[in-house]
């Protein structure tokens, strides 16, 4: 999820089963938390719509946006010739090339998906005041003041604390099973770059295990690329080498998830499920659904309203879901376990970074200036610490959560 700062069914009461869990995080959004539609409208006849892909389908996150762009084009009925998305676009003056084209082909709002888009989408956002330009996993919405340019991210930290809790009852399966002993529950993750988004979404997996089993270590190592399959791939197994029982991931190809099936290791991923290839070793996926944030900003341009700046998604909006748990591999309770923990997180009872769980260099940290209003030294400037937990994606919709807690090895940092 390319980020560099820092990628439907609810659980009701007496809901059982390994039916799709979806789930949205509770952080911080300039609508209030209410559904991100107009009541239904459909845009006009002949509205146009652009999307700006890093890579393209072979990119699981990727395709995660471009999946949730087609289904909500098709439920505001926007015709296929009038919803147009250009992939493979690189983080360079190309993005400014692909939004301009879009703009001049008379799409109406522009959407993009990589962090190293944003300095193009506001070029191009200043050249064509009459669209509206929507960023994804962006920073500077909030303080370049453009009327037409918009950031938008969710909460994706807690969908990943509640894929931890997943992997973590797994880990306690494997203790109590004998298979292994408690002090080899090791975990292993294979990241992108050492960014806050990549750190914020270990972190949180890291915690959620943690709140199952008290002993969870984790070994993280990086790619320095968010879509390298070969290098995703000898990563993972390296981990597996250095003894690592459980792996995940915020990476974006099937390196990972294919090195744990070939291994016999389970595997929680992200942006989608790895069932069909998998199927040994996939427990669970989370992921972002950018279709509330699509609709909610096509209804909003389309009726002249203003598009929030920083927009993240809430439980409302359901933009942060889990895929089905593979009961196959998954330990027995784990559904209702997360039903649980998602109450939880959705009646404010539990906080994913909850600083009674977690210590730095072996402190319990009471406050922390984060770096919310990007600059070119991220300055640290915001106190995010407050009530007793650190209040990530609450100050911006892009993550920011950047701390290095005890209990989690870094095997490189280089990137």
């Amino acid at each position: 999820m390319e980020n560099s700062i820092s990628r439907r069914s609810f659980l009701g009461a007496g809901f059982t089963g390994a039916a799709a869990l979806a789930l949205a995080a509770c952080g911080g959004n300039d609508n209030g938390g209410e559904t991100p539609t107009d009541g239904g409208e459909t845009p006009e006849a002949g509205m146009k719509v652009g999307l700006i892909c890093l890579h393209d389908e072979n990119s699981t996150y990727d395709l995660n946006f471009i999946n949730a762009f087609k289904e909500a084009m098709a439920t505001l009925g926007i015709a296929d010739g009038d919803s147009m998305i250009k992939t493979n676009i690189p983080e360079g003056q190309e993005c400014y090339d692909a939004a301009a084209e879009l703009a001049d082909a008379g799409c109406a709002v522009i959407f993009a998906d990589s962090f190293g888009h944003e300095d193009y989408m506001i070029q191009a956002a200043k050249e064509f005041p009459e669209v509206q330009f929507c960023h994804a996993t962006g920073t500077k919405a909030h303080t370049e003041g453009l009327a037409n340019y918009h950031n938008a991210f969710a909460s994706i930290y807690e969908g990943r604390f509640l894929a931890g809790v997943a992997a973590g009852m797994k880990l306690q399966e494997m203790v109590e099973a004998g298979t292994i002993a408690a002090d080899e529950a090791k975990m292993g993750y294979v990241g992108a770059f050492t960014y806050a988004e990549v750190v914020s979404g270990y972190t949180s997996f890291y915690l959620g295990a943690k709140s199952i089993v008290p002993e969870v270590t984790m070994d993280v190592t990086f790619t320095g690329s968010w879509y390298d399959e070969t290098a995703e791939k000898e990563g993972a197994n390296k981990l597996i080498g250095g003894g690592c029982v459980l792996i995940s991931q915020h990476a974006d190809s099937m390196g990972a998830p294919t090195a744990c099936e070939n291994a016999g290791v389970p595997n929680v991923s992200y942006n989608g499920s790895t069932l069909d290839a998998c199927p040994n070793t996939f427990i669970v996926s989370s992921r972002i659904n950018w279709a509330p944030y699509y609709e909610y900003a096509v209804n909003t341009a389309k009726g002249g309203g203003a598009i929030d700046a920083d927009w993240t998604g809430t439980l409302g909006t359901g933009s942060v879901m889990l895929t089905d748990v593979n009961e196959a591999v998954a330990a027995a309770g784990t559904v209702d376990k997360i039903a649980e923990v998602r109450a939880g997180l959705e009646s404010g009872s539990v906080h994913v970074f909850d600083t009674a769980a977690f210590t730095v260099n072996g402190q319990t940290l009471t406050s922390y200036l984060a770096d919310v209003d990007t600059d070119a030294d991220y300055t640290p400037d915001t106190e995010v610490i407050a009530d007793g937990y650190f209040h990530e994606s609450e100050f911006r919709s892009a993550p920011y959560f950047d701390l290095q807690i005890d209990g989690i090895n870094l095997l490189d940092t280089a990137f």
